[in-house]
């Protein structure tokens, strides 16, 4: 594994990176402090080393964002990051105990700039898990 800094992110690359454009897309997960950041560095690492995904990144600074890249026809590869942040707390859940419905982002969503109302995901975290009981649908 290599990790590097550049622009203000900290990159995690595995030895086996095999992202096909147009399909390159990551999960995200958000933090809001210090200790948030050292959580989420910590996973960073560890997903790649333990080969769960390929690359992830990080942002500098205190409060921030992580990505965690597949494609996005990798349905193991995401049955393995999700199941990952299911186990590390890495998904929120509503007050009733459902997880929130991530998206998931195209790269080539980013570079288009599609964010807020006019960001429409591709694949959502419902389509892989009942939200209510965590059980896979595929």
């Amino acid at each position: 594994m290599e990790v590097l800094d550049f622009g203000g992110w900290r990159f995690f690359i595995g030895d086996d990176s095999n992202f096909i454009k147009g399909k390159v897309g990551k999960w995200m997960y958000f933090f809001r402090d210090q200790e948030g950041r050292k959580f989420t560095e910590e996973r960073c690492r560890e997903v790649v080393e333990k080969e769960i995904v390929q690359e992830a990144k990080l942002s500098i600074g205190p409060e921030g964002v992580a990505c965690f890249y597949l494609n996005i026809d990798d349905i193991e590869g995401h049955k393995r990051i999700i199941q990952y942040f299911i186990d590390h707390d890495m998904i929120r859940r509503t007050k009733t105990g459902k997880l929130y419905n991530i998206s998931f982002k195209l790269d080539d969503q980013t570079r288009a700039g599609e964010y807020g109302e006019d960001f429409k995901a591709e694949l959502k975290l419902e389509e892989l898990i009942n939200l209510s009981t965590g059980e896979w649908l595929v």
